[in-house]
């Protein structure tokens, strides 16, 4: 899955920040994809394991060596950092779990509430101003998923309130994510929701752990390596053109979402599904609008 939109100013590179992006939504999109085959195989617990654990590793290697490990993990505000690690792992969690039953597109389609959920939740939690227009977008993006599941169709089951209980987590998590911008930096924020989650995932799994093949270890290490780099690859995008102008390409991770889903688990989102995956599209795309203008 991807993460929140950080704003750089200055950026010049529009095309380069969309090709950018282009690739960090096809590795989330692969992410979500070997997480839904291996969650066949495996307990969920030990699948979120592998992604966090080859995260932080990855992290070692990359950023301690250039800073420092006690710059890394230096930060002014440990409760919002444990906060938004709990968060993001409720997110892994409810969100692997849902694509053992619902289909990858549908899935990814419903956690894009997030960016809506965080417009709303911005009024009580950061004291944002949202205007009736951003109101309408939210709404509409809560019809956009009652077109997808479509009360008395195939998808209407318990298993949708798990997708949707991620986009809940993600908000936010998106929203501690804004709250700390201006306090860590985000290489110090990443490291230590990924040593905490680690850390969790590492104390459940004897009880779940399930020795995988040599090609289900290889897929689990191209999990950790797909959510890794699609972050640095989302934070580099920001730093080429504004997330205005990028919010249309974030999209695309359903799209991928559909065609990885097409071509590996042999399903096709019906006519409804697509009607309501346009509207979430248009819905957080029109906040992204609202939020430009201002």
């Amino acid at each position: 899955m991807s993460v929140s939109n950080p704003i750089f100013k200055g950026t010049e590179q529009p095309i380069k920040g969309i090709a950018l992006i282009c690739l960090a939504v096809l590795l989330f999109a692969s992410h979500d994809t070997l997480s839904k085959y291996l969650s066949g195989f495996y307990p969920i617990v030990m699948v979120v394991w592998a992604r966090y654990v080859v995260h932080t590793l990855l992290m070692l290697v990359i950023f301690v060596p250039r800073s420092g490990f006690s710059a890394v993990v230096r930060t002014k505000r440990p409760g919002l950092q444990l906060l938004r690690g709990l968060c993001l792992i409720g997110t892994s969690l409810f969100f692997t779990t849902g694509l053992r039953y619902i289909p990858l597109a549908e899935a990814t389609a419903v956690t894009f509430l997030a960016p809506l959920l965080v417009t709303a939740l911005s009024v009580p939690f950061l004291g944002e101003r949202v205007t009736r227009n951003q109101w309408l977008a939210v709404l509409a993006g809560f019809v956009g998923v009652l077109i997808v599941v479509r009360p008395g169709g195939a998808l209407f089951t318990p298993a949708m309130l798990l997708p949707m209980c991620s986009a809940l987590c993600f908000g936010f998590y998106q929203l501690l994510t804004r709250k700390l911008s201006g306090i860590d930096s985000p290489t110090t924020s990443n490291f230590l929701t990924g040593i905490l989650n680690s850390l969790i995932m590492s104390a459940l799994l004897p009880f779940f752990w399930s020795t995988p093949t040599l090609t289900h270890a290889a897929f689990m290490l191209g999990l950790g390596t797909c959510g890794m780099f699609g972050h640095l690859l989302l934070t580099q995008a920001y730093r080429h053109a504004a997330p205005a102008m990028l919010a249309p390409f974030s999209y695309g991770q359903i799209l991928f979402a559909g065609m990885y889903g097409y071509l590996i688990f042999g399903h096709t989102p019906d006519s409804a599904a697509i009607a309501g995956i346009a509207v979430i599209c248009l819905s957080g795309l029109a906040v992204a609008w609202g939020q430009r203008k201002r």
